[in-house]
């Protein structure tokens, strides 16, 4: 994107870690492209929220285990003051609980700190797309485990729920599938709530989560 104030066109990221090592390997992974611009770096989920009121970035790297206000809380109060911030958590694998908790605050994707620098640079890019980058390795942790005896039959959708559903795995708001598939908002969100039901889960980011584990 091209700044009024004359700033390199790209991307902006503002990087959270309280460890001063990581946050110097991602502004020097992400600055060493010519696309991906760090605006801001924070070591706290207190300073996180004020520099992204400050710099307003497009994609905010959220490290989630910080003293004092932690990555979730840090999200939460980020889109609460801004619904359109796109947060994506920056987590270890065993930080499950952490994950659905910012996922519920509001952040739009997750990322394994031992992700390739590549994967990385793509998750941040397709996240200020619109796009939700989901780490699988921490989605199939996420998703309730059963044995197959338990294993419900598969969902029955209509095929305009699953087209529904098909743009909600892409990461596009109500608003996007609406213009997609040539219908109202409101059919949209009565779609849905057809799929929640059937699928069994409760928001968007656990129907994702179910259709890309099962391939549906």
């Amino acid at each position: 994107m091209t700044h009024p104030d004359g700033a390199p066109a790209g991307t902006t990221v503002l990087v959270v870690d309280d460890h001063p090592m990581v946050r110097a390997g991602l502004k020097g992974l992400l600055d060493n492209t010519a696309d991906l611009i760090v605006v801001g770096e924070a070591a706290s989920g207190e300073d996180a929220v004020l520099v992204a009121a400050a710099e307003h970035p497009d994609v905010i790297l959220m490290d989630l285990s910080m003293p004092g206000i932690d990555g979730v809380e840090a999200t939460r109060r980020i889109v609460d003051a801004d619904p359109e911030a796109t947060v994506v958590v920056l987590t270890s694998f065993h930080d499950h609980d952490r994950v659905r908790a910012a996922v519920t605050a509001g952040a739009v994707g997750y990322l394994l700190k031992d992700s390739q620098p590549g994967d990385l640079l793509t998750a941040v890019r397709a996240a200020a797309a619109g796009h939700a980058p989901l780490d699988p390795r921490v989605t199939r942790a996420l998703l309730p485990r059963s044995s197959p005896a338990d294993e419900p039959a598969a969902p029955v959708l209509s095929p305009r729920e699953r087209d529904v559903l098909d743009q909600l795995v892409k990461g596009l708001s109500n608003r996007q599938i609406a213009r997609a598939l040539g219908i109202s908002e409101r059919t949209v969100k009565v779609h849905l709530g057809h799929v929640f039901r059937n699928l069994g889960v409760n928001d968007r980011t656990s129907a994702a989560l179910w259709a890309r584990d099962h391939q549906y």
